[in-house]
């Protein structure tokens, strides 16, 4: 291992905090030596634990967003199934079916800038029941809410509230025009206030630079955010994005290990994308990453929940709340 690599691994296993500048050193270095390094940081200030979660898809379509990537934005010609916000017994069945599969976290997803008042309560009542029926922790991505909407979330039942900053504050508005980072920062931070955890992360490929990369990863440390999904952009027929040319493998397990770097006791999750990759994400687990998305995509496919449960026994990993 490079010499250097292991002087700065050995100091954030002491507790430092890794700058901007060594983090672009990181991220030039040759990729085996790196990969290993992560992977040691992780087995520090995590052990075996993995995360690992589902999402259904509870509102689909028609959303009044341009963000670039999604199938879902009404800007954009797409095949995506559009629906409104699913009632209380589809919600329920979901999650009883993955949590008899072993899966511990369910996150309802919606489309759109954010729920309205009455979309609100209503998934509130789903929530509500899938905690009284079902052993499983609810988590919920419903956009740009309040701290009030926030709390009457986490008072159904929720724990978890998770919205990707998607890219650095620099490359954003190249993503979206119709909403601001700062407005996704603002959500975070209200949830927090209303006592719930925040998940957080951002899509690799969507033209950012690896400078851009760190820059994000900087920005949930400032935060504080614990759990991180690593999305890998899955070009949508009909989205601006569409001809971006798709990351290799040894891109993501770079970013990886560079975010298992900047962000030591994160929970770093592959979601969008990972079936894409050749062993869906395998090396990635050995390079850092320790935490996934299991099951269907929003409008993509995904990974069986058998297969993956398989592969991280093999691993080593051991599910948390399992």
């Amino acid at each position: 291992m490079d010499r250097k690599l292991e002087v700065l691994k050995e100091k954030v296993m002491e507790g430092h905090l890794v700058s901007k500048e060594e983090a672009l050193a990181l991220a030039g270095m040759p990729l085996e030596g790196l990969c290993k390094a992560a992977d040691e940081v992780r087995q520090k200030f995590c052990g075996n634990q993995f995360d690992l979660c589902t999402i259904i898809n509870g509102k689909s379509g028609k959303c009044s967003e341009d963000c670039k990537y999604c199938a879902q934005s009404s800007y954009y010609q797409t095949d995506v199934e559009s629906y409104p916000l699913l009632g209380t017994e589809e919600l329920v069945a979901q999650a009883r079916y993955n949590r008899e599969r072993g899966v511990p976290r369910y996150s309802i997803v919606t489309s759109g800038k954010r729920l309205g008042g009455k979309e609100v309560a209503q998934v509130c009542e789903s929530i509500r029941n899938i905690k009284e029926t079902v052993d499983i922790s609810v988590c919920v991505s419903f956009g740009l809410l309040e701290e009030e909407e926030f709390r009457k979330v986490k008072a159904a039942g929720a724990a978890r509230v998770h919205n990707n900053l998607e890219a650095s504050a620099k490359y954003f508005p190249n993503v979206c025009t119709t909403h601001t980072q700062q407005d996704k920062i603002n959500a975070l931070k209200a949830a927090r206030n209303a006592g719930l955890s925040i998940c957080s992360g951002g899509i690799m490929g969507l033209g950012e630079s690896m400078e851009d990369r760190i820059d994000l990863a900087l920005t949930l440390r400032e935060l504080g955010v614990d759990s991180v999904p690593v999305n890998m952009l899955n070009p949508i027929p009909g989205t601006p994005y569409e001809g971006n040319p798709r990351l290799t493998e040894e891109e993501m397990c770079r970013i990886v290990a560079v975010f298992r770097f900047i962000l030591p006791k994160a929970f770093i999750r592959l979601a969008g994308g990972r079936g894409l990759m050749e062993g869906h994400g395998r090396n990635c687990f050995q390079s850092g990453a320790n935490a996934a998305i299991t099951g269907d995509m929003l409008t993509t496919a995904g990974i069986t929940i058998k297969r993956d449960l398989e592969m991280l026994q093999e691993l080593g990993y051991q599910v948390a709340g399992r």
